[in-house]
């Protein structure tokens, strides 16, 4: 997949466990854990922003591009 999700990442950096994040933004644990393992197909821009405002980060901390020739 080219689309690389950074969501462990910036979990640690701001030391909260996935439970947590799940709390604060209202999503299942098993709908974040797919989005963490780069499983999921699609995510609402009302969900990145969500995890952006708890994460207080950019979309771009947790999403990146990898051009793979």
């Amino acid at each position: 997949m080219a689309i690389i999700v950074n969501l462990d990442v910036m979990l640690a950096k701001r030391k909260m466990s996935l439970t947590e994040l799940s709390e604060n933004v209202g999503i299942t644990m098993s709908n974040l854990s797919i989005l963490k393992k780069g499983k999921a197909k699609a995510i609402r821009f009302s969900t990145l922003e969500a995890i952006c405002a708890v994460l207080e980060c950019q979309p771009g901390d947790i999403l990146e591009y990898e051009n793979n020739p």
